[in-house]
């Protein structure tokens, strides 16, 4: 597992730049727990004011390769994802969103992650599970 290092806003947005188009804000990160944020935005959106599913999929996406990253292998050098399930429980139409990304197995080869993203009431709007491969050279 990789030594808890310190990672910025700046550093998550030069690493995945569609993370700046999204806006999103990096709270914590470490092996046990990623938190992500972001905003609520009219141009993120879909019909209705409603917080666009793509832009939710996307931070629990973020998140979850942070998270899987933070938890590589020793002889690991990244993760891609390889699967991705979320479900939408509600609508976001104004505030933000907060993910917050653990990981459910960390193995040799795949990790999965399990990522929560609730609004600013608390609510859960969306979990995702993904699974993030294991690259090396």
């Amino acid at each position: 597992m990789t030594d808890t290092i310190s990672l910025d806003t700046e550093q998550l947005h030069a690493t995945v730049p569609l993370s700046k188009t999204l806006g999103i804000r990096l709270s914590d990160a470490a092996p046990g727990a990623v938190r992500l944020q972001m905003d609520w935005r009219e141009e993120l959106c879909t019909a209705g004011g409603v917080l666009h599913g793509g832009a939710l999929m996307a931070l629990a996406d973020t998140a979850g390769a942070v998270c899987a990253y933070l938890n590589l292998p020793a002889d690991g050098e990244g993760t891609t994802t390889i699967e991705s399930k979320t479900n939408l429980l509600a609508a976001v139409r104004a505030g933000g969103v907060s993910a917050t990304a653990t990981p459910v197995h960390v193995g040799n080869s795949l990790i999965v992650v399990e990522t929560g993203l609730r609004d600013q009431d608390d609510r859960l709007v969306a979990k995702t599970t993904q699974t993030q491969a294991v690259l090396r050279s």
